[in-house]
Parts: structure tokens; C-alpha cells; sequence
């Protein structure tokens, strides 16, 4: 299951393209992605890689960067209906001064920035 999850949010795929033959029923797949996140699964295994990840190679906390993309729907006005406020995701990225990401955020192109 983990493996499926992390191929998804890797690869940016649909849950319904996920590969069967490789990873079995994608609803099972997705079922069990949104139990573990509202478990806080997600969150508290980025705080561990983050601690260890400061522990082996240090992160400049007190300097960070943020970059981030808008983008289009990839099926356009056909996939996201009429509503003309919804036809894209902003994608942000917060990084320290070595330049590794943290944490990946996708969020409503409309969504304020420091939110």
C-alpha cells in the first residue's frame, strides 16, 4: 500500500491510473491514503525524515525560500466545468538554504500565500 501511495504522489498520477497489475484495486489504495493521513501517518513521518535529515546534515532554519507554479488543469474547461476560479492548483515549495525541499504544498491557485 505504502509503495502505491508514494508511486502517486511521485508521479502526480490520477488514483484511477495507478497500475493495477502492480498495485491492486486504486480505490483500496486511496481508502487506506485517507485513513492514514486523518491518522496524521503523513505528518508525523515528515517530522521524523525532517529530524533525522537536521541530525545527519543540519538545516539552516533561520533561512528558508519559497517557490512556487501555477498551472493549468491538464483537460482545461472540459474537466473543471464553468466555474472560471477553478481551473487551476498552485503548487508551493519551501526550501533551506541547501536548496532541498521540505515539503511540497497543492493548493487552489486562489489561496494566499502565507497561509
Amino acid at each position: 500500500m505504502f509503495e502505491a501511495i508514494v508511486y502517486v504522489l511521485r508521479t502526480g498520477c490520477q488514483w484511477k491510473a495507478l497500475p493495477k497489475e502492480r498495485f491492486g484495486s486504486a480505490s483500496a489504495v486511496h481508502k487506506r491514503f485517507l485513513e492514514w493521513e486523518k491518522a496524521g501517518f503523513f505528518e508525523a513521518l515528515w517530522k521524523a525524515g525532517l529530524a533525522e535529515y537536521d541530525d545527519m546534515q543540519g538545516i539552516a532554519w533561520r533561512w528558508q525560500s519559497v517557490d512556487g507554479a501555477m498551472t493549468r488543469a491538464p483537460l482545461a474547461q472540459q474537466s473543471v466545468g464553468p466555474n472560471p476560479t477553478d481551473r487551476g492548483k498552485k503548487w508551493e515549495q519551501a526550501s533551506p538554504a541547501g536548496g532541498r525541499p521540505w515539503r511540497p504544498v497543492v493548493a487552489h491557485r486562489d489561496r494566499g500565500e502565507r497561509q
